[in-house]
């Protein structure tokens, strides 16, 4: 998969191509990542990319020209059709059934990083497929947001993991918080590890995993409950832990 960001600020990538899940996926040809940089597209001696806001009010508003330049050059790049997202407040909620509808359906994809007080308003009509959130809330630039949308995509990418299952036992991946885990010593300030783990029945494990993930997303996010249909057998588990919780 190739990923293209349109950013004034490209350095601040270097951490997703030197360490972690990211960097070892680009190094392994798993994700290719381009990183292009406004300014190498203006017209102008002091590389301009922003300008006041027609109407006035506070702040700048960044140029239409170097931004959709450096777009089409991100494009020409790739193979096959591209889709382009701007990064915004005003988007649509990026959570993981996009990450994985991204993953899954694209294999170029241009992020644009806006600044300032945003981008002319004709750069999104004319050149943004679609415009994603990360949250409500406002942060300085969309270079972190394109972060986050880069490594949520790349966990889902094959190969990218260490393990093949691990992407699918994460969190939200099946609709539910993810189940407590646990390393050694098996006893931690008298705290042990829960038996069941140390049993080596696979099937008792299983059981209590999802038991727990039922009961933790009960706990702390019960709003995902409300759209998932639970099965039978959910419906058990998670009742057992509501009691096994009550009593204490």
């Amino acid at each position: 998969m190739r990923i293209d960001v349109v950013t004034l600020f490209p350095h601040m990538f270097e951490v997703l191509e030197g360490d972690g899940i990211t960097g070892r996926a680009v190094s392994e040809g798993i994700l290719q990542l381009g990183l292009w940089n406004p300014r190498d597209f203006t017209r102008n001696r002091h590389r301009t990319v922003d300008d006041k806001p027609y109407g006035g009010g506070p702040g700048m508003v960044m140029l239409f020209q170097p931004l959709r330049d450096a777009i089409h050059a991100a494009k020409r790049e790739h193979t096959g059709k591209s889709r382009v997202y701007y990064l915004s407040p005003q988007g649509k909620r990026f959570d993981q059934s996009v990450a994985a509808e991204l993953a899954d359906q694209y294999k170029n994809i241009v992020l644009v990083a806006g600044r300032y007080e945003g981008v002319d308003e004709r750069l999104i009509e004319d050149e943004i497929d679609e415009e994603l959130s990360i949250g409500d809330y406002v942060l300085s630039g969309g270079e972190i947001a394109a972060m986050v949308v880069i490594d949520a995509i790349t966990r889902l990418l094959p190969g990218a993991l260490g393990h093949e299952d691990s992407a699918m036992q994460d969190t939200f991946s099946v609709g539910l918080l993810e189940f407590p885990q646990y390393t050694r010593p098996e006893e931690i300030d008298g705290r042990k590890v829960p038996a069941v783990l140390l049993s080596g029945d696979h099937q008792a494990i299983l059981r209590w995993r999802l038991k727990q993930a039922l009961g933790r997303t009960w706990q702390k996010r019960p709003d995902l409950l409300k759209t998932r249909e639970l099965t039978n057998e959910e419906d058990l588990l998670l009742d057992e832990f509501i009691k096994e919780i009550s009593r204490g």
